[in-house]
């Protein structure tokens, strides 16, 4: 994956959130967990690591705008 560029975090309240898991619909449910709480920048490929098990997802959280409930 890319490196994290310091504009997704230049303030409290961002965060840059990578998941790796076993399969695509294992990281996708918790990118849809977390996208069911906060607004999130959604990811719509996974990433596999050539040697490493399983798929990576990064996706962008602002805790700033939680959703209504």
């Amino acid at each position: 994956m890319d490196p994290i560029n310091e504009t997704h975090v230049n303030r409290p309240g961002l965060a840059v959130i990578e998941v790796a898991g076993a399969d695509d619909s294992t990281v996708f449910a918790i990118q849809a967990a977390l996208a069911a709480r906060w607004a999130t920048a959604a990811a719509d490929r996974t990433t596999r690591e050539v040697g490493q098990p399983g798929v990576r997802l990064r996706c962008y959280l602002d805790l700033h705008q939680p959703l209504d409930s």
